[in-house]
């Protein structure tokens, strides 16, 4: 490693370092900071030294070329196991792969296509009940409709199980959680939840609930005895190929709280931020109608016509780009190791940030701006793989990635032929950098009737 430069960064609090800015404005911070100190930049996060990996080029390292030189063995991650346990988002190593094995065929293309109906009959009877409202002129919370709505869809396609009684309880107790690991980590609050306090409590209270609901489906699961060949049954039946063993409870239930959450949680935040990026573009949003309208002719989306609704896609693609909700990850470096002609320390951290990617003017032009026709073919085979990674990459991208897309797709062609969505007025749609990155106060908005073609 000759000759290798030292990145500069900002300096921040003497004791803290940047973390009083982080808490601040974290989206302000990580999009300032490239512009300020280029491709790599140090600074300190509390007691850690931490680098913002910023570049395409050093994304790629970290999360494919080197992957193993950067581990999850970083605070957040630990904060993350409290939650869901050594499930794929946190586990590593061959532990990692056999799961990841074991969990891929319930993501085969054949099997995510047979869900089309699944999802598109979840939408539809929530469409009927929008259409009450509608009439009513009341206004919905669009954010926790979407996550009611997702997360019926991830119960029904990957656990065989209606969910809808456990929908609020769920949607509460990941708030809970969202909340306070943020907390914890913007203030280094490291020790595990095990004291009287309130916060604690109701953290504990949280995680209780959340595994509680899991355990709840795979005992039902082992009464039947059923397998109805979906992820859940996949878990419960594989068997080590080496020792013949299952997994027990408490594994099967790492996994699906992991699957539950992630699988929900971030296809309803891209959801909600389409909605309400499709009322501030008008002309955007009058496009979007017109080829669904053109190639749907009013009637339900299936599988075969998402590569007929190609402005759709982009649509989503654009909302992940400047709305990514997995905004900022970490890794632990373990030896030395060269990014982008910098010199990256063992023991440090590395933060990537698909938020701060995303709006490299190098690599997007007018980078604020909400512009579907970005994701053309030809405008995406110009820009490097990773200036663009809304569902990460490497061996560790996310497993759910094309179930997450066909999901958002059919939601929004089902949706856009029956309404328009408005934002009430006074509202405007504010990032909260929490786990994820959801528009604050829940999205309202007004319901108008929409004709197919008008």
């Amino acid at each position: 490693m000759q000759q290798l430069k030292e990145p500069s960064g900002p300096k921040g609090h003497l004791l803290m370092g940047v973390l009083p800015r982080v808490r601040r404005d974290t989206l302000g911070f990580l999009s300032e900071v490239p512009r300020l100190y280029g491709p790599i930049a140090r600074y300190r996060l509390g007691p850690l030294q931490s680098y913002l990996v910023a570049h395409p080029d050093g994304v790629k390292r970290v999360l494919q070329d080197h992957v193993a030189n950067y581990t999850k063995d970083h605070v957040s991650y630990g904060m993350v196991r409290w939650i869901a346990g050594n499930g794929l988002v946190t586990s590593q190593g061959d532990f990692w792969l056999r799961q990841r094995r074991l969990a891929q065929p319930a993501f085969h293309r054949q099997r995510i296509g047979a869900m089309a109906g699944l999802m598109t009959q979840a939408t539809n009877e929530l469409l009927e009940r929008w259409a009450d409202v509608a009439a009513q002129g009341k206004p919905l919370q669009v954010g926790p409709e979407m996550m009611g709505l997702t997360l019926r869809i991830v119960g029904d396609a990957l656990f065989g199980a209606n969910m809808a009684q456990t929908t609020a309880v769920v949607g509460q107790s990941f708030d809970v959680l969202s909340v306070q690991v943020v907390h914890r980590f913007r203030t280094f609050n490291v020790l595990p939840p095990i004291l009287p306090t309130r916060a604690d409590r109701a953290f504990r209270a949280s995680i209780k609930t959340l595994r509680g609901v899991v355990q709840g489906l795979i005992t039902e699961r082992r009464k039947s005895g059923e397998d109805r060949g979906d992820l859940l049954s996949m878990f419960m039946l594989a068997r080590d190929e080496e020792t013949g063993a299952q997994m027990d409870d408490t594994q099967i239930v790492d996994e699906a709280v992991t699957m539950m959450v992630a699988g929900h949680e971030t296809t309803a935040t891209t959801l909600s931020w389409v909605w309400a990026l499709l009322h501030q573009h008008p002309e955007v949003e009058a496009r979007l109608h017109a080829e669904v309208d053109s190639v749907l002719a009013g009637r339900t989306p299936g599988l075969e016509d998402l590569p007929r609704l190609p402005y759709v896609r982009m649509v989503v693609d654009e909302a992940l780009r400047l709305y990514p909700p997995v905004y900022v990850l970490s890794r632990k470096v373990l030896k030395d190791d060269e990014l982008c002609g910098f010199r990256i320390r063992g023991g440090a951290s590395v933060d990537i940030s698909p938020y701060a990617t995303h709006r490299l003017p190098e690599f997007w032009e007018e980078p604020e701006q909400f512009r579907p026709e970005r994701f053309t073919p030809e405008q995406a085979a110009n820009r490097p793989r990773f200036a663009y990674f809304p569902f990460l990459g490497g061996p560790r991208q996310c497993i759910g990635n094309a179930f997450a897309l066909m999901e958002a797709q059919l939601i929004i062609a089902c949706v856009s032929q029956r309404f328009r969505l408005r934002m009430v007025p006074g509202y405007t749609p504010t990032p909260e950098p929490l786990v994820t990155l959801r528009p604050v106060g829940g999205l309202p908005m007004h319901l108008e009737r929409r004709l197919s073609g008008a």
